[in-house]
């Protein structure tokens, strides 16, 4: 609730005897973005902000994406969706953050004048006070840095899950892959110190997280601003040193930059899981050196039979351009032979796009839409088979599930949970009749009985085909869910305890290509 400012035409200012004004964060694109929005999310409960469980919410924080097609017409989309619900409700405030705002800046105040708030990559911390100074000023505030003023992982974090974090070990990307607008958006490549990440995984194990997952645009050129090639395989190796850490992933290396030591670090952590996400973006040589990465299709190919030397069981996943200019059928088909050798778990797959500002933009030969679309049907279709394929060999192996908060599309039909295996594969499971219910973040063990393209299935005949070990991340969910007041019961789907909504992702936090 608002009461209206005495001075004429001013803008409504909080009522201090009224209850807290709500939030929603909306999340579009990486995982690093994802990540900004828990920031996002944390500042504003520090400031007395509270989550918003409906569908209003005093205020409404768009964290947005540059890099995917359409991303400026996602934003305004929404945005107009949401200006007659503003102009219904005054108070209401609107703010526009993320590597999008980043990008274009006065635009969006100029296209959607009823946005109270635009901030950059670089400020996210500036959020609250933002919005206190538009509020305060009746008009929109724009703020926009060109470097870090404070690293996030010094803000308020407001988690979206008690049994598994996310951890920043870096922020920016010194490459200049010609597709790619993140060095732009998010400047050079900034490394945090060991101790500050080891510190920050040590508080979210303490808080009953058993997960976490390394970010970085770069993850594997971490150490790169003080001096330390090796740093990131010690930085894998010290995370197998922390008590009740059971699960370390990370995301996303560079072909060019991963060496044999993390591979070693890999097999010889056991907490580290057997999974990775290697980007290719294209099996062509040609493409790779007009792409400006600074691999070739046989270094990446040799990357994976030495991953899986080492770590037999290892799932793999990628990420695949389309169409990018100049790419010849002949090209294209090299995508589809190492695509075809990879034997990829799932691969994620796009269609090149024009990104302003980037230099694949000025580039000649763009490739027809309708072109770009046949090769994008044939990759799917390929990985698709592939996918299936590899799946079908889990068939019959018994593996160790982290219970999740979200089931699959038809659990209310076939009233099964979901999890993720050790390598990051999507398992829906059911249990036995008089065998106890996992809570999110407890473990089961099951044996596969199906396989498709996209999840396995566990349907355990007896209680004895089914293990499960509760754990801390368990009673954390316990613990939240007491906390939030009537929230899902113990062991049924529901969200996280964290405070953003509305997730698109661009990169993988799930790797399932949506169907």
């Amino acid at each position: 609730m608002t009461i209206p400012s005495p001075a004429a035409g001013g803008a409504p200012y909080p009522d201090e005897t009224a209850p807290a004004r709500t939030y929603q964060v909306r999340t579009f694109g990486c995982q690093m973005n994802v990540h900004d929005s828990e920031r996002m999310s944390g500042m504003l409960e520090a400031a007395g902000y509270v989550r918003s469980e409906g569908e209003l919410a005093d205020v409404v924080v768009f964290n947005t994406c540059a890099v995917r097609e359409n991303a400026d017409n996602k934003l305004y989309g929404n945005l107009g969706i949401l200006r007659p619900v503003k102009e219904a409700n005054p108070g209401m405030q609107i703010a526009v953050g993320g590597c999008l705002a980043q990008k274009d800046r006065e635009t969006i105040l100029k296209k959607a004048p009823w946005v109270d708030a635009v901030f950059g990559t670089h400020n996210v911390g500036a959020l609250p006070a933002l919005l206190d100074r538009a509020r305060h000023n009746d008009e929109a505030q724009l703020e926009i840095l060109e470097s870090l003023d404070v690293f996030p992982s010094t803000l308020p974090t407001k988690r979206d899950s008690v049994y598994s974090g996310w951890v920043s070990i870096s922020v920016g990307c010194n490459n200049t892959c010609t597709f790619c607008i993140v060095p732009a958006l998010r400047g050079k490549e900034k490394d945090r110190r060991p101790g500050d990440i080891l510190a920050e995984i040590q508080a979210l194990v303490d808080d009953g997280a058993i997960e976490v997952t390394l970010l970085g645009q770069n993850v594997n050129s971490y150490g790169v601003e003080f001096g330390d090639r090796q740093a990131f395989s010690k930085l894998l190796r010290a995370c197998g040193e922390i008590p009740g850490l059971e699960r370390v992933r990370f995301t996303s290396p560079h072909p060019a930059a991963f060496t044999d030591d993390v591979i070693d670090a890999m097999a010889e952590t056991p907490n580290v899981m057997p999974q990775l996400h290697m980007p290719l973006q294209s099996g062509s040589d040609k493409v790779l050196r007009e792409m400006k990465r600074s691999y070739r299709s046989t270094k990446f190919l040799g990357i994976l039979d030495k991953v899986r030397e080492k770590i037999p069981h290892a799932a793999i996943s990628t990420d695949i351009i389309v169409g990018f200019p100049g790419e010849t059928e002949e090209d294209f088909q090299a995508t589809l032979d190492v695509v075809e050798k990879s034997r990829f778990a799932t691969a994620f797959t796009f269609q090149y796009s024009k990104r302003p500002g980037t230099p694949a933009a000025e580039l000649p030969d763009q490739l027809p839409k309708a072109v770009v679309q046949e090769r994008f049907e044939r990759l799917t279709a390929l990985q698709d088979r592939i996918a299936a394929e590899e799946n079908a060999r889990q068939l019959g192996r018994r593996v160790e599930v982290m219970v999740t908060a979200q089931s699959g599309r038809k659990a209310g039909e076939t009233h099964r949970l979901s999890g993720r295996a050790q390598d990051q594969r999507l398992v829906h499971f059911s249990v036995p009749a008089g065998a106890e219910t996992p809570r999110p973040g407890d473990l089961v063990t099951v044996t596969i009985t199906e396989a498709a393209a996209f999840h396995l299935v566990a349907d355990p005949a007896t209680a004895d085909d089914y293990s499960l070990r509760r754990s801390r991340a368990g009673d954390a969910w316990d613990r939240s869910q007491a906390d939030s007041c009537g929230a899902p019961a113990a062991g049924g789907a529901g969200s996280g305890s964290g405070g953003t909504s509305g997730v698109s992702l661009g990169m993988p936090s799930l790797p399932v290509r949506a169907r």
